[in-house]
């Protein structure tokens, strides 16, 4: 996904102020709940409405959100008034981003043409495990352009080790032979 900067620097704020007072997890919850309502297409047209008023924006805010502790429920207030409530999802993600990596917690997707079985989705998981020395959560993908094998990425990290990608550098080696 593609993040705007100020949906990251929101997330960032939020990290420094969950960490101080030790609530990573409840906003983890919180952002989720948020990210959930705002993406939801008829809250995101009135919100985005110019029909309505700030404070009728703020009005359906604070009873969407009712019960809802009052630092995240500001972070809402402070969405709407800025006209940037679209970033809700992007700033929940990039929040979990920096929880998962101050826990050691790696997400992973992994390709491959066939769907995996429990067992060689574990080794997978394992061997991912292994090679980022974090604990990984994995998510896999079918795509039968692949043709076999598998291609995982880890945050930066590219694994290709499908039997497209080996058979295109055989090409190319044999090409190269050619020359």
């Amino acid at each position: 996904m593609i993040r705007e900067i100020a949906a990251k620097r929101y997330a960032e704020g939020i990290f420094e102020l969950a960490r101080s007072q030790n609530k990573l997890d409840e906003w983890s919850a919180s952002l989720q709940t948020i990210a959930g309502v705002l993406s939801d297409a008829q809250v995101m047209g009135l919100l985005q409405s110019s029909r309505m008023s700030h404070s009728d924006k703020l009005s359906l805010v604070e009873r969407l959100f009712q019960g809802m502790d009052e630092q995240p429920l500001n972070l809402v207030r402070l969405l709407v008034s800025k006209g940037r409530t679209r970033l809700a999802p992007q700033i929940a993600e990039a929040y979990q981003e920096m929880v998962d990596e101050t826990k050691g917690i790696v997400h992973a997707t992994v390709t491959t043409a066939v769907p995996l079985s429990d067992e060689e989705r574990d080794m997978v998981t394992r061997k991912l495990q292994e090679l980022s020395d974090k604990e990984v959560i994995l998510q896999t993908e079918v795509d039968e352009n692949i043709i076999g094998g598998l291609v995982a990425r880890m945050g930066d990290t590219l694994i290709d080790g499908s039997t497209r990608s080996k058979l295109a550098t055989l090409k190319q080696q044999l090409e190269g032979s050619r020359a």
